[in-house]
């Protein structure tokens, strides 16, 4: 009797668990604020909309409309590292949803799910580790979603692609060279590892995983800044001990937040990594890690 009963609130525990982690996941979003000293001295502060790992499936309506909302926070710049996309048809319904952004400037870079829709796998895979072809991932197939209507969409408004390219923008009196790398989780990234516009006001580096490589890459080209995503914050955190895995090399206590990235012989650069703010429609479920988007405030 006493095994059954035990038996029962096992089950009412974990039921429950996985109540509150898809609640967690589709309508727990918030805005995350930091602010990383990176502009020269005298310049006005600027306020950058970090959005990541959207994974937007059409009838996601909660999604839609808080990311609609973003356009309240009048940022002065939108990075977006990638994995927008999570079914064939999400690319209108995205792009109607950033429309109060994408008239700001901004940048981007793709992840592995602007390319190829999500696979149901088992979640024993991720939390050993991750998927991907560093762990024998299948990535030999085709791409299968629009990410080509995704770039023409984007830079249609302005927006810079930064997929293993460089460029620059002017925003609000400060002179921005970026350094952008294609999704580094399917190897597609090309580093080129030279050094960064040293006649630029401020440095960014943008890809969408946090890969050593190219984390080491970018801080010894004088990146002071470097903003990815993909870990989704590991999307299962447990309490005082943070993400389970990154899905990628990066170390645990770095997997979302603001935290500093150093290379021998060089200045250390802040680095940003955003949990993102949704998930594989597979796995919808998140854990002590709400869906975010970041306001990070640029100072002097």
């Amino acid at each position: 009797m006493r095994l059954g009963r035990l038996a029962a609130a096992t089950t009412a525990l974990g039921l429950g668990t996985l109540g509150y982690s898809y609640v967690e996941a589709a309508r727990r979003f918030v805005v995350r604020e930091f602010t990383a000293p990176v502009l020269p001295a005298g310049h006005e502060p600027l306020r950058v909309l970090h959005l990541s790992d959207i994974h937007l499936v059409p009838g996601q309506l909660p999604k839609r409309e808080w990311l609609e909302s973003l356009a309240a926070l009048e940022p002065d710049l939108v990075v977006d590292t990638g994995d927008n996309l999570a079914h064939a048809d999400s690319v209108s319904p995205l792009v109607a949803s950033l429309a109060g952004l994408l008239g700001v400037p901004g940048v981007f870079v793709f992840g592995s799910n602007d390319y190829f829709s999500p696979k149901l796998k088992s979640p024993t895979t991720y939390l050993s580790g991750g998927t991907g072809v560093d762990v024998g991932g299948d990535w030999s197939r085709s791409p299968d979603l629009p990410f080509e209507d995704l770039r023409a969409a984007f830079t249609q408004q302005g927006w810079l692609d930064l997929n293993n390219d460089r460029g620059e923008l002017a925003v609000k009196g400060t002179r921005i060279a970026f350094t952008g790398v294609d999704d580094p989780h399917l190897r597609f990234d090309r580093l080129d590892h030279q050094p960064a516009d040293a006649t630029a006001d401020l440095r960014i580096g943008v890809a969408h995983a946090p890969y050593l490589r190219v984390l080491d890459s970018f801080n010894a080209a004088g990146n002071e800044l470097i903003l990815a995503g993909h870990t989704h914050g590991g999307q299962l955190q447990v309490p005082g001990f943070g993400a389970l895995v990154t899905n990628c090399d990066i170390d645990r206590a770095r997997a979302n937040g603001l935290h500093t990235h150093q290379t021998p012989g060089h200045h250390a650069s802040w680095l940003h990594v955003s949990a993102g703010c949704g998930t594989s429609p597979f796995t919808p479920f998140r854990f002590s890690c709400r869906p975010e988007a970041t306001v990070l405030t640029l100072t002097g």
